[in-house]
């Protein structure tokens, strides 16, 4: 896959921006990986990298604040949509989230907007699987140590 224009789709609120700012640092059919700052400034949030793992269905991001210190990693569940002819990649966030702070401890957050989502239509019962089995995944990894290599590939840049 050459280069593709990134864009993020919500459900929660429901949007589509174009991440014109986001640089593309690796580019692979399994993996892209970014460098980004906040598109809208935040308390503690300022800058950080991201790791878009396509198959897997997940982004693991690492937040910086503006002094350069680790706030947390912040893993997205997502599913991810290439045109080719378009050369796009639509990345929609399909609402789960799990946060690692830096000393360990892990929050799977946003769990409870997949019911009304999925209610309204919004989320398909597809994408709920879909979102239900990368989450699970994604923790199984995290709680067996792999953090650290879900990391790898921004550490290895910065």
């Amino acid at each position: 896959m050459k280069q593709p224009i990134l864009y993020r789709k919500r459900i929660i609120p429901e949007e589509c921006i174009l991440l014109k700012d986001d640089l593309i640092l690796r580019c692979d059919d399994d993996l892209i990986v970014t460098k980004w700052t906040t598109l809208k400034p935040k308390k503690d949030l300022h800058h950080g990298f991201s790791c878009y793992y396509l198959k897997e269905g997940y982004k693991v991001s690492k937040f910086y604040r503006e002094d350069n210190s680790l706030l947390y990693y912040y893993c997205d569940i997502i599913r991810p949509a290439y045109d080719a002819a378009a050369n796009t990649l639509m990345v929609t966030d399909l609402l789960a989230d799990v946060i690692i702070y830096p000393d360990g401890f892990v929050k799977v957050v946003d769990l409870d907007e997949m019911v009304p989502a999925l209610e309204s239509g919004a989320l398909s019962q597809d994408m709920l699987k879909q979102a239900l089995i990368s989450c699970n995944h994604l923790l199984t990894q995290i709680y067996s140590g792999k953090i650290k290599e879900l990391i790898a590939p921004i550490d290895a840049l910065e």
